[in-house]
């Protein structure tokens, strides 16, 4: 029985309920996008005309203003992570015929991000993307309330709309119970700078695990992502046999290798290292770094989903789960008290050694 009310309107959640996808997917229909198969493609269009969806009033009233453009702002450094989340967020937006418009700030400036904001917004971009290192600068940006979507790409415990991430905590706590289920007690952590917000995660990620396990919260030592710092902590790190080392990116376990060579302490056979990253360049050091792998290609697709879908409903209003990470078993990392010599020792440090018969 009808109450009287008119009844609401379909969304785009509506759709991918109906359809059994997810939103992105039903974006990636509406924008013509490749890689959706057939069948999903036909179940997404059956369903859209079946509730008669069509965007909302108004994101139809941008569709005649829209550049086709979108603003992406990043911090002016040459750390893997965000020039790997700006490459892959254009590769993904050239694919959906937008063009982007690239401005790099100082990174720990509020100031110049929002200077860089209001220029692109005079430039009349459709939307405003932004790679977020700093934590003063993720909380300017939780403030903004534009005339165009924001969507940043920052590391936080609070889940946001505005935001998308890779789960850095989570990515942390694998780095240090691996390190644990390898029989390591102390468990050293180099960070990233301390108002870095992945390092702030990273160091909330190894100080719970250590605290679930037990162990005590020692050695945690900040740097700033760079491997020459790496290096000069490596020469000044206090080190004993058995200890383990958590370092925030792979650039630092790289200078990190080459202090700990100079000092004639093994890897890992003296000391075991785990990075985070997984650069191209981590399964060639020596020993060839355990690592935690970061999905920037993903991270960058759904930046854009969340540009896509806020373009279509005139709204961002939803809160997706952090991106999960990989941990990266290789030779950096070795069980406490494991011989080399000894096959049995090394096949239970690393299973992939196994003797077979």
């Amino acid at each position: 029985m009808s109450d009287g009310k008119p009844a609401r309107a379909a969304n785009i959640f509506d759709v991918a309920r109906l359809a059994g996808v997810s939103h992105q997917t039903v974006s990636r229909v509406l924008n013509g996008l490749p890689n959706v198969r057939p069948a999903t493609r036909e179940r997404v269009e059956q369903a859209i005309a079946q509730l008669r969806y069509s965007p909302s009033p108004a994101a139809r009233s941008l569709v005649s203003r829209r550049t086709r453009t979108i603003g992406l702002i990043a911090p002016a450094v040459s750390d893997h992570g965000p020039i790997r989340i700006g490459m892959h967020f254009s590769m993904a937006a050239r694919a959906a015929r937008y063009s982007v418009d690239m401005v790099t700030t100082v990174d720990d400036d509020p100031g110049a991000v929002r200077a860089a904001i209001e220029g692109l917004l005079r430039q009349r971009v459709d939307a405003i993307v932004l790679i977020v290192m700093d934590i003063g600068v993720l909380e300017m940006v939780r403030g903004l309330d534009l005339s165009v979507p924001v969507v940043a790409a920052a590391s936080s415990a609070r889940r946001s709309p505005l935001l998308v991430q890779i789960d850095q905590y989570r990515g942390a706590r694998s780095a240090v119970r691996h390190l644990a289920e390898l029989g390591h007690t102390r468990i050293a952590h180099i960070a990233g700078p301390a108002r870095a917000a992945d390092a702030v995660e990273r160091v909330r990620g190894w100080r719970d695990e250590l605290a679930e396990r037990g162990l005590p919260v020692v050695d945690l030592v900040y740097g700033d992502w760079s491997a020459a710092d790496g290096y000069r902590i490596g020469r000044e790190m206090d080190l004993e046999p058995g200890m383990a080392i958590f370092t925030s990116n792979d650039l630092t376990a790289l200078g990190l290798l080459s202090a700990l060579r100079e000092r004639s302490i093994s890897v890992p056979e003296d000391v075991s290292v785990v990075g985070f990253d997984d650069i191209p360049e981590a399964a060639y050091l020596y020993p060839p770094l355990t690592t935690v792998r970061q999905d920037f290609a993903a991270l960058g697709e759904l930046m854009l989903q969340k540009v896509l879908v806020a373009l279509e409903e005139g709204e961002g209003e939803t809160t997706d789960t952090p991106l999960p990470t990989h941990l990266i078993v290789r030779e950096s990392a070795r069980r406490r008290g494991a011989d080399p010599a000894d096959p049995t020792e090394a096949a239970e440090a690393d299973p992939r050694l196994a003797w077979r018969e």
